[in-house]
């Protein structure tokens, strides 16, 4: 057992250096665990990793928080997991501060504005990448070209058409090939995808923050940008806590920050009832992730075995991925001026031609948009 001031120290290091995502995430995880301590040996860290993927919620978030746990048990996984999230929450409230205040500074709003209209070649990205390693685990697996194809399609489809009942689309993907693989293998058990679905609340109050939050950080299947489009139905369209124009500046500021990307919700929850608002979303999109480790921590590896949970994964996950994709085309359409259009552009030749890194790009984006308004640019 670690002490837990070392676990404290270290995962707090990679909370604030764990800028460009999961991948990021997990390798620095994969250095301290496997390669400088020796705490897990390299199979039983890709275990834990592969396990991490068919829960749903953010999965380099759980991987944390589970390896935190096996060094250090449940206290552990709670300072761990703390050391992890809580700076990405940190700044990302402080930065909602500044850039989503009322009368915000000219050069601010074009920096929200120049970082916001780069967001939607991120999702791009984002999904683009994802899209190769499913189709292969589809095809490796137990997949059929045509159902991975329908889930993603659906996926598209449920981002850019019915926003806040996304999430519907996403289970239902799920549940329909996990009753495939019963239905055909003859297993049986009572397995949950777990969590439990309950009706959205009609206001736009403390409980319908909290149920948004709850989506984000329980839904997140197929990586961290699918919460997106479970936030920008519910935040924009439905409660208008958020104007497109502040949501994509939300958007970018979970991007240019370290830590989990679904600190993101701290921002909308900022937006919908300040910084007690922040705090509960984060609270609630977090707890799903700290759930899942601390209450089945002894048994967690072994859910990679579990056909059922794979086969919910391999419904939901292509359409998370989908989902991902189509919340560009809700992000593009947040774009209210020319210039920005322009910026968009040119972050996708960034991003998907070049490689530029995602936090460069929105840095660099961030700052034409504060040049183009000190030179009297229109404003979204």
């Amino acid at each position: 057992m670690a002490p837990l001031s070392v676990i404290g120290r270290e995962w707090l290091r990679i909370g604030l250096i764990g800028f460009g995502g999961p991948p990021a995430h997990v390798t620095l995880l994969r250095d301290l665990m496997v390669r400088r301590k020796g705490w897990m040996d390299a199979r039983a860290f890709e275990d834990a990793n592969a396990a991490c993927s068919l829960l749903p919620g953010p999965s380099s978030t759980q991987l944390s928080i589970f390896c935190a746990y096996r060094v250090g048990g449940p206290a552990g996984a709670v300072v761990g997991g703390l050391g992890f999230v809580v700076p990405a929450v940190v700044m990302v409230l402080a930065l909602s501060v500044l850039f989503l205040a009322s009368a915000p500074p000219e050069w601010v709003r074009g920096a929200g504005g120049g970082a916001g209209a780069a967001v939607a070649a991120v999702a791009v990205r984002a999904g683009a990448e994802l899209v190769g390693p499913s189709y292969r685990h589809a095809m490796e697996g137990h997949g059929h070209r045509l159902r991975w194809l329908a889930y993603l399609l659906a996926g598209v489809v449920a981002a850019i058409v019915i926003g806040p009942y996304l999430v519907l689309v996403l289970v239902a993907c799920g549940l329909l090939e996990m009753g495939r693989r019963i239905w055909f293998s003859g297993a049986a058990g009572s397995f949950s995808p777990g969590v439990i679905f309950a009706g959205a609340t009609s206001t736009g109050g403390i409980g319908a923050l909290a149920w948004t939050a709850f989506k984000v950080g329980a839904l997140s299947f197929g990586g961290g940008f699918v919460i997106i489009p479970l936030m920008q139905g519910d935040a924009v369209d439905v409660y208008h806590w958020m104007t497109d124009a502040q949501f994509l500046n939300a958007v970018a500021l979970g991007q240019v920050t370290p830590g989990p990307v679904v600190a993101t919700v701290t921002a909308v929850g900022y937006a919908a009832h300040g910084v007690g608002g922040a705090l509960l979303a984060a609270a609630v999109a977090f707890a799903p992730s700290f759930s899942f480790i601390l209450l089945g921590g002894g048994r967690f590896e072994r859910l990679r075995a579990d056909q059922r949970a794979r086969g919910f994964l391999d419904g939901a996950g292509p359409a998370a991925i989908g989902a991902i994709l189509g919340s560009a085309v809700t992000l593009a359409r947040a774009i209210s001026e020319d210039w920005q259009i322009a910026v968009l552009a040119a972050a996708a030749v960034a991003l998907l031609i070049l490689r530029i890194g995602v936090v460069p790009t929105l840095v660099a984006a961030g700052a034409i948009g504060a040049v183009l308004a000190l030179a009297g640019a229109p404003l979204p």
